[in-house]
């Protein structure tokens, strides 16, 4: 199954890529494709929207944090409405 979730970057300051992994493997595993970035500490995202709908299609779920994050922006509405 693939997941979509946050992979780490930065030693002291915490930032983080939004990918398309598979669910078995781990946080710092290889990933399929990368779709943004997402620092909490200056509250900035980045979504590749095209990129995360096809992977939505194809049946990746998202994390909880990252289901948090695509709701807020409004992903699962364009989601929705592309099926509509």
């Amino acid at each position: 199954m693939v997941k979509l979730r946050l992979k780490r970057c930065g030693r002291k300051q915490a930032v983080y890529r939004i990918v398309a992994i598979d669910g078995r493997s781990r946080r710092e595993g290889k990933d399929l494709g990368k779709m943004g970035f997402y620092d909490p500490i200056n509250s900035q995202t980045y979504l590749n929207i095209p990129a995360i709908l096809y992977f939505l299609e194809k049946g990746a779920q998202p994390t909880g944090t990252l289901f948090d994050i695509f709701k807020r922006a409004g992903v699962f509405y364009k989601f929705r409405k592309k099926f509509n």
